[in-house]
């Protein structure tokens, strides 16, 4: 993998990865307040939720090649059962949108570095 602004910093993964989980969590509240127009955010923040979770579970983030790894075998899942979402279909779309974003991250090595809510 690519390290085009430094070394691998797995710590500072774990971080972004626990920040967006919080953040992924407040925006399903914010969304469930909102009511039915807001079903599609609701999906996408628990899909957010979903993929953090998954990449936070193991000591993946340790080394760069490891969470790659972890990243394409999340990604080439047939699918991902989660509960209280509106559209399966949906949920699925934007896990693996998730998944792909925090893959360039991870073969770039930049992003991790962004830990506010609003990214």
């Amino acid at each position: 993998m690519g390290d085009s602004t430094g070394t691998w910093d797995g710590q500072l993964v774990r971080q972004w990865l626990e920040r967006r989980l919080g953040a992924a969590r407040l925006d399903q509240a914010a969304a469930d307040r909102r009511g039915y127009e807001a079903q599609d955010d609701y999906d996408k923040a628990a899909a957010e939720e979903w993929a953090c979770r998954a990449l936070t579970l193991g000591a993946f983030a340790d080394e760069q090649d490891a969470f790659a790894k972890r990243l394409k075998q999340l990604i080439g899942e047939p699918a991902y059962q989660a509960t209280g979402i509106y559209d399966d279909a949906r949920f699925e779309r934007h896990v693996r949108s998730h998944l792909r974003k925090v893959a360039k991250m991870t073969k770039e090595n930049v992003g991790f570095e962004k830990t506010l809510r609003f990214q």
